[in-house]
């Protein structure tokens, strides 16, 4: 007998339930809150043990944020993908401003979605620091595109620097201009506007 179509099988089966949870945990916090819905009640409601719920997920925030692993992809892509002679910079900027991350979650009330993050502040910091993860990889991903090693501070800095533009944009009154002077500034550089 083929191990393999059983590995597949069990790897469908923890993907389906894996995405039941994180599922069943949305919709209960859209409807109630994040902080009145117990992790026993996301367990019921997806139809799985408790046990079983913290096998595929750390904590209750980490099922509200169930696309990590392409959120790294997608960053690591704009840079990589880019089209012949456009900067990385212009890249960077491009994809922050179209919102490239939050695809998955439109048609599922991504209004509703954001501003549940937005009025709790454990998802905020948690989407934060989630996103804040994929620094070093961003940062390789930049230096491998300009020529640089790995670890190359100015990569790592831009990285940083445009990682955070999105937190601090969305803070502001007008996110679009926010981000666009965020990055007319880190094309110009400190020293031309401050120094």
């Amino acid at each position: 007998m083929d191990a393999q179509p059983e590995i597949g099988r069990r790897e469908r089966k923890k993907a389906q339930t894996r995405q039941a949870i994180s599922e069943a945990a949305l919709a209960l916090f859209l409807e109630r809150g994040y902080d009145q819905v117990s992790v026993k009640e996301i367990a019921d409601a997806a139809d799985v043990a408790v046990t079983t719920l913290f096998k595929h997920f750390p904590g209750k925030e980490a099922m509200v944020f169930d696309e990590d692993s392409a959120h790294e992809a997608a960053l690591v892509a704009a840079v990589r993908d880019r089209p012949a002679g456009q900067p990385v910079l212009e890249a960077l900027r491009e994809f922050m401003h179209g919102g490239r991350l939050l695809t998955a979650r439109k048609g599922k009330g991504i209004r509703a979605f954001l501003e549940l993050i937005s009025s709790t502040p454990v998802l905020r910091e948690y989407a934060h620091r989630m996103w804040m993860r994929h620094e070093a990889a961003l940062a390789d991903a930049i230096a491998e595109a300009v020529g640089k090693p790995s670890g190359d501070i100015a990569a790592t800095s831009l990285a940083h620097f445009a990682l955070e533009s999105s937190r601090f944009a969305g803070e502001q009154k007008d996110p679009k201009r926010a981000l666009d002077e965020t990055f007319d500034l880190l094309a110009r550089g400190w020293g031309a506007e401050f120094g």
